[in-house]
Order: structure tokens, then sequence, then C-alpha cells
């Protein structure tokens, strides 16, 4: 269980690292600026929101596979951690993209124009207007990201299928106890998956929260 466990967190940790590094530019993108194509590329990565985990699996496992196109280019990554982490992005792009994007997209942009009006850099808008403002956002997109991550199932078994130690996350784990009739166990590690969704989710309920008392007009308040 320890193993399959760690694995999980290790996964939950890099998904959501990566998440957070390209989410947030990508969120910034879409929630204020207008381009040619916008529509499409929202689509394209809300997509895992419809389409079953087995399918987005499914084709990973073509692409990724000994036979799919990228082998040439050395992404060989079916039944390895990083077909896992490649999956576990793509899957839970759409939960953290939109609290990231709604954070962003309700900061006033008065306060953007302000500070480009005293001479700030675009570097420095994020520094001191924009990461200050949405940061009960990004922090609570970044842990429903992995919050999500270490439930998800589908994606992973199609991606990565059971093997201890490489791919055996905690999901899988589960799977595999039922499968035995070891339900005891199987209930045991469950609990403690409850429990630690219940924490993850009451954090983010507090932080979305204190969001929204925080970009709230005062007089609203």
């Amino acid at each position: 269980m320890f193993e399959a466990l760690r694995l999980s967190f290790q996964l939950a940790f890099a998904t959501s690292f990566i998440l957070l590094v390209l989410g947030v530019p990508l969120a910034y993108l879409l929630a204020r600026k207008r381009f040619f194509g916008k529509r499409i590329l929202e689509v394209l990565v809300l997509l895992p929101l419809t389409l079953p985990p087995t399918v987005l699996g499914f084709y990973l496992l073509i692409l990724l596979g000994a036979n799919g196109p990228f082998k040439k280019m050395g992404l060989e990554w079916a039944f390895r951690f990083e077909g896992l982490l490649l999956g576990s992005v793509l899957f839970s792009l759409p939960f953290a993209l939109t609290a990231y994007r709604e954070a962003l997209r309700n900061i006033d942009e008065h306060f953007l124009e302000e500070a480009r009006l005293s001479g700030a850099s675009r570097l420095q808008r994020w520094r001191y207007v924009l990461l200050p403002l949405s940061w009960p956002g990004i922090l609570s997109g970044t842990l429903l990201a992995f919050a999500h991550t270490l439930g998800e199932f589908g994606v992973i078994l199609m991606i990565g299928g059971s093997i201890p130690g490489k791919t055996k996350v905690i999901s899988i784990y589960i799977y595999d106890l039922v499968q035995s009739l070891r339900f005891g166990e199987a209930g045991y590690v469950a609990g403690l998956l409850l429990v630690i969704s219940f924490v993850i989710l009451f954090i983010v309920r507090t932080l979305e929260e204190r969001w929204s008392l925080h970009i709230l007009p005062t007089g609203s308040r």
C-alpha cells in the first residue's frame, strides 16, 4: 500500500507543479486576451471534462506505445511513469485551468492599468498585481488538480496498467484488492483516500471563500 501511495503522491505533486507552471500563463491568455483560434483552444483544453477517461487513456496508449508515432522521438512512455504524468496533466488541466482563469479574469483591469501607467513592466505587473490578487484562486486550482490526480483511475489504467513500483498508483491498488475479494483492506485504503480528499476540499473551499471576499468591492461586503 505504501509504495502505491508514495507513487500516487509523487504523481500528484509532479502533475500539480506542471499545471501551475504551464496552466497559469495559459489561463491568463484565455481570460484576458483575444486572438484567432481562442475558442478552439478553449474547447481542446476543456475536452477531458466530457471525454470518458478511458478514451483519453486509449489515445495516449496508441500515441505513446511501442508502435506509436512518437516512438521515433523517444517518447515510448506507455506503461511508464512519464506516460502517467502526461495523462494526468491532460486529464487534470481543465480542473486547474477553470480555477486559474476565474481568478485572473476577476481582477479589476483598473489595477493593471494603474500599474502600467506607473511604469511597471509586464513582469512587475505579474509580481505585484496579478499574483497577489489571484493567489487564493490559483492555489485552489492547484489543490483541486492534486486531489483529482490522486483519484484518477481510467486514464492511469489505460496508459500505465498495474506494474508495482512503476505505474500501480493507489486507485489501481484498491481496484486490485477488490478484484482479489480483499474488501477489508480495500475499505481501509479507500477510507484513507476519503479523509485526504475531504481535507483537501475543505482547504479549497476556505481559499475560495477568502478569494471571493478579497475581490468584492468594499461596499458589497
